[in-house]
């Protein structure tokens, strides 16, 4: 796998990702976003950093399309339209916590290195992913 920076869509199997959404039928996205976060949230034992990867990137593009998200990545996130993803906001949630909880493969590798960058990274997710009263500012993680 290739990472080449700290953000969501900076990695290999994120881009490989966002291919297969484009691929997938229009009405099949929603399903293969819903289906990626619950098998993460679902998984007990050992979490392979692919899959983390994948809930990242995931997660990110729910952001997107809630206040206060970053747009997706212009070169390595979908080229086709997505659903409405912001009712999958709290499986998002919890599905980044299971990439931050032991055993995670990705966060062993991102404490190997320098992984503050890539953990502010994730904190900036979930304060967008987190359900915001109107008129409500974000809190910081």
């Amino acid at each position: 796998m290739g990472t080449w920076d700290v953000g969501p869509f900076d990695n290999d199997t994120a881009a490989d990702f966002c291919g297969d959404l484009d691929e997938a039928a229009a009405g099949e996205r929603e399903g293969i976003v819903r289906g990626a976060l619950t098998r993460v949230i679902d998984t007990a034992d050992y979490l392979e950093a692919p899959e983390s990867d994948v809930v990242v990137v995931v997660a990110a593009l729910v952001a997107a399309q809630c206040p206060g998200g970053e747009p997706a990545d212009p070169v390595y996130g979908p080229k086709e339209p997505l659903p409405d993803l912001t009712g999958l906001r709290d499986l998002a949630l919890r599905a980044l916590d299971r990439v931050l909880t032991e055993p995670s493969e990705l966060m062993e590798l991102w404490a190997e290195s320098d992984g503050g960058p890539w953990r502010a990274n994730i904190r900036q997710l979930q304060n967008v992913l987190l359900p915001q009263s109107p008129g409500e500012q974000p809190s910081l993680i």
